[in-house]
């Protein structure tokens, strides 16, 4: 395993974080991280109504604290009330309070602020950041899924509050580049490093989907918004990577992952795992450096797949009840 800073920031991540939005009952899987020399694990507490950080608080008994770093987050609703959801000061506070309860934790190292609330000011949410990083019950904050323009905002409250922002998840991956032109260049004007989220395109990259059929037990066959993907032109060109994959003595995974690795603003890619071989399969793409002609056959391939304007979303602005 090899480890990066994130943004200009001195936190080092592994270069392969363990996510455990779908999988945290996965047994041994953390267990398998570990073992490979994974230091960062990402989970939020809504995921399965705070199922995904108990799992992770379970998991972690027995592992010296320091060793770990932790990046959980806050947005989306935690029950039915109007303050259940968002990035209000009282849902960052309630949530946090939650979510180390639920990891066994007196901190997390990375906040993460999942979506962007078209409800609750910027600033708001970063005084109440604030006060949690002088706590000492948050170390480092981060966004995900925020545009340029929203990681500007970003930037102008955490100087106003002094809160160390240093990271964004963006969605990113061979088929999904939007994050390059605008979020990425941003993010490093700014210090901000990124964690590369959903880097196996919903496991379309695996190429385990090559013959249309869907497996059991498989992404797109829990997950229904991940069947858009599933269209024969593209698993088609997919299919084709496979050979380049052959060529550099990696799995198709193991070929996703590295590519995510190998943008300069890029911390660590993110995933999960439903069994133990496969967390020790995905860290061998970790110290992986693709050349030029590598590269340039991916893009061949996969031609006008690949998705890059700017305008594009991969999800429609959250809506909050």
């Amino acid at each position: 395993m090899e480890y990066r800073r994130v943004g200009t920031s001195g936190l080092a991540v592994s270069e392969l974080a363990y996510g455990n939005w779908l999988t945290h009952s996965s047994p041994g899987c953390v267990a398998a991280a570990l073992d490979a020399g994974v230091t960062t694990f990402h989970t939020a507490a809504a995921w399965d109504g705070g199922a995904a950080e108990t799992a992770f608080g379970a998991a972690f008994a027995g592992v010296r604290r320091d060793d770990l770093v932790l990046c959980t987050g806050v947005f989306w609703p935690e029950g039915p009330g109007p303050n259940d959801a968002g990035l209000s000061r009282k849902r960052v506070i309630a949530s946090l309070e939650g979510s180390l309860r639920r990891l066994r934790t007196d901190y997390v190292d990375v906040y993460q602020l999942l979506r962007f609330d078209y409800r609750t000011p910027v600033a708001e949410t970063f005084l109440a950041l604030s006060d949690l990083v002088r706590q000492g019950k948050v170390r480092y904050v981060g966004t995900s899924e925020w545009t340029a323009e929203q990681l500007l905002q970003a930037h102008e409250a955490a100087s106003r509050y002094d809160v160390p922002l240093i990271a964004n998840q963006p969605h990113y991956s061979m088929l999904w580049r939007v994050p390059e032109a605008q979020v990425m260049p941003v993010g490093a004007r700014m210090g901000v490093g990124q964690f590369a989220s959903v880097p196996l395109a919903q496991g379309v990259l695996t190429g385990k989907y090559h013959d249309g059929r869907i497996p059991a037990g498989s992404r797109a066959a829990e997950q229904p918004h991940a069947r858009p993907l599933l269209m024969p032109e593209l698993l088609e060109r997919v299919e084709l990577l496979r050979g380049v994959a052959d060529d550099a003595g990696l799995t198709m995974a193991q070929l996703a992952l590295a590519w995510t690795l190998q943008h300069e603003t890029v911390a660590s890619t993110v995933t999960g795992a439903s069994t133990p071989e496969q967390v020790t399969e995905n860290a061998k793409a970790t110290g992986v450096r693709l050349d030029f002609d590598v590269l340039t056959r991916i893009d061949q391939l996969l031609g006008s797949f690949v998705q890059t304007d700017p305008r594009l979303v991969w999800s429609p602005p959250a809506q909050l009840p």
